[in-house]
């Protein structure tokens, strides 16, 4: 992913509205991402915990932001594994979270949502490539895609969920 700036960042979202995008607080280590490891940037907002927010390149170049709503308490069993629904990473417990969307335009301001369960910490791009390992008991499920094809697979999934927020 190429670097983006705050402006960049602010501009692009679909489903919340100016004033929401200017209030949002950008990840702490903002001038440290690791650019070329990512895929899409994500982050719950260190002003608003229960708020989490990803922006994608769109196909023409600019940036697709999504604001998203972080449940108030995973209730997931700490005997039960979860798998991300965009990066496919098996997690333990409370390692993947239900966040949902507001759908962008009219039908969001009516209240209409959608859901994705993703890793808690949106780190996808990083359990893809190895840089950043789950908390899994036992043992994790070995994938038999290369780096390049699950990162294919994560952008396809990425892309169907953005494509059903602002369908």
């Amino acid at each position: 992913m190429d670097p983006l700036n705050e402006k960049q960042i602010r501009s692009s979202f679909v489903n919340c509205t100016k004033g929401e995008a200017a209030r949002l607080k950008l990840p702490a280590d903002f001038a440290q991402l690791p650019w070329s490891d990512l895929d899409f940037l994500g982050w719950v907002d260190p002003g608003a915990p229960l708020r989490a927010h990803v922006v994608r390149p769109g196909a023409d170049g600019s940036a697709v932001g999504i604001t998203l709503r972080v449940p108030a308490v995973n209730r997931t069993s700490a005997l039960k594994s979860s798998v991300c629904q965009i990066c496919m990473t098996g997690h333990a417990a409370s390692g993947v979270s239900l966040l949902v969307a507001p759908l962008a335009g009219a039908r969001g301001r009516e209240g209409n949502t959608v859901g994705v369960y993703v890793c808690s910490d949106l780190a996808c791009s990083l359990y893809i490539r190895g840089k950043r390992q789950p908390k899994l008991r036992g043992t994790a499920h070995e994938e038999t895609l290369t780096v390049d094809e699950r990162i294919a697979r994560a952008n396809a999934n990425l892309d169907a969920f953005a494509s059903r927020v602002t369908g």
